[in-house]
């Protein structure tokens, strides 16, 4: 063989990333210390149904310390699968990440709930955590459309809280959430188009965009919650909510239906946008479209994509989606607007977004997760658990650290994110 013929024959490099194994035996080990450093006796009651189910799954009792430990081994054992893969030049699989968080989590459950006073209620841990999970989910589905269309968008707190200020305005006044949930969309679409005049049309840097924009809507709304919200709270800060709409048939699955159909119109309707969203992206010319912006504008424009056009669209779209996640806090969380009541949730469905690497059906996962470490720290406390409050409530940050350093491995954003284009 010539050396002109071994020259030309492709060669692959593959690279190897440590990661996913050093962060998975991290996780391991941690979660070993608390029932080899602090065991507890007695048995954790884990409970699977509500008191409405008309098929009641028996509630599942095991022993806190010997369970925690067995799921610690499984983790262990994950982990080292996931270091041989490594050191064969091969990614650990997303099913084997899901068995090492499920099989944690349990554990970390167990050890918590032994002995202790009361019952862990699955069902309203799971149905709690997918409620506070919602606005997360719209602010990240708004969030990957945008960058998508490659326009950065830090502004999904402010998108959030002008919609929860707006809702909960035009709700007080029409006496319907329904026109609540308009205007939520509309002051949403409103904050991102100030973010696609600035970032789209004058090539301002679009961090410093989303950032000067969530300053903004934070003072605004505080202000005009003090000047005239406050002192006309009768008329115009109390909300008729949203009420839980069981869905007949589909709510009384076992487990499944108290948890996903046992939910308000805001979180059918989230269901019914994350498929949207995906299907459009993957599936549709709107889809295609706006990737192509995303990764080489410059191509697009040469086959005939108007470039600013299709940005200015999908930042708009993603701006009304983030809205309706601010409804959520108005007009199903708590009936009246209170200043920065999202308390950063635009910052955390951002990190949803790097950690989904950009998809919609993995930053919805990212989303529920969060959703589920934030409702952990209140069901716990219920129950009488040793863990400290203050470590529930950082929780969520936590598990955002660990999975935006690379608990997936490597996010790439699109390739014009946050990249400005002058026609030439």
């Amino acid at each position: 063989m010539s050396v002109q013929t071994l020259e030309a024959q492709p060669r692959t490099v593959a690279v190897v990333s440590w990661k996913t194994p050093i962060i998975l035996a991290v996780a391991t080990v941690l979660v070993a210390l608390l029932p080899l450093l602090v065991p507890r006796s007695g048995d954790a009651t884990f409970r699977f149904a509500a008191g409405t189910d008309a098929i009641r799954v028996p509630d599942i009792i095991v022993p806190g310390t010997a369970a925690a430990l067995l799921c610690v081994l499984i983790g262990a054992i994950v982990t080292v699968i996931s270091f041989v893969r490594a050191a064969r030049r091969r990614t650990t699989p997303l099913w084997l990440v899901a068995v090492f968080a499920i099989a944690l989590i349990f554990g970390f459950l167990a050890w918590a709930a032994a002995g202790s006073t009361g019952t862990l209620p699955m069902i309203s841990l799971l149905s709690g955590a997918l409620a506070l999970a919602t606005p997360l989910i719209f602010g990240a589905l708004g969030g990957v459309i945008g960058e998508r269309a490659g326009v950065v968008n830090i502004a999904i707190e402010a998108q959030l809280l002008a919609g929860a200020f707006s809702a909960a305005i035009v709700a007080s006044l029409a006496g319907t959430p329904w026109a609540g949930l308009v205007a939520a969309m509309v002051a949403g679409l409103l904050v991102a188009l100030v973010l696609g005049v600035f970032a789209i049309t004058y090539y301002v840097d679009q961090v410093i965009v989303g950032v000067v924009l969530n300053v903004l809507v934070i003072g605004i709304t505080t202000f005009l919650f003090r000047q005239v919200l406050a002192p006309n709270q009768a008329t115009l800060n109390t909300v008729e909510p949203f009420k839980r709409l069981a869905i007949p048939g589909l709510s009384e699955i076992p487990v499944i239906g108290p948890i996903l159909f046992r939910q308000t119109i805001v979180v059918y309707l989230m269901y019914v946008i994350v498929f949207v969203v995906w299907y459009g992206m993957y599936r549709t010319r709107w889809g295609l479209r706006m990737r192509a912006v995303g990764e080489h504008p410059q191509a697009a424009d040469t086959v005939g994509i108007n470039v600013a056009r299709t940005r200015y669209m999908n930042v708009l779209i993603a701006g009304a989606i983030a809205g309706m996640g601010g409804a959520f806090y108005t007009l199903v969380s708590v009936p009246r607007f209170n200043p920065e009541m999202t308390a950063g949730a635009g910052f955390i469905a951002l990190a949803a977004v790097i950690f989904g690497k950009w998809d919609p059906i993995k930053a919805t996962l990212a989303a529920l997760l969060f959703g589920f470490a934030t409702n952990l720290q209140s069901v716990l406390s219920v129950i009488g658990s040793p863990v400290p409050s203050q470590f529930m409530l950082m929780l969520p940050y936590i598990v955002t650290i660990f999975a935006v350093a690379g608990l997936v491995g490597r996010s790439r954003p699109p390739a014009a994110d946050g990249e400005p284009y002058i026609k030439s």
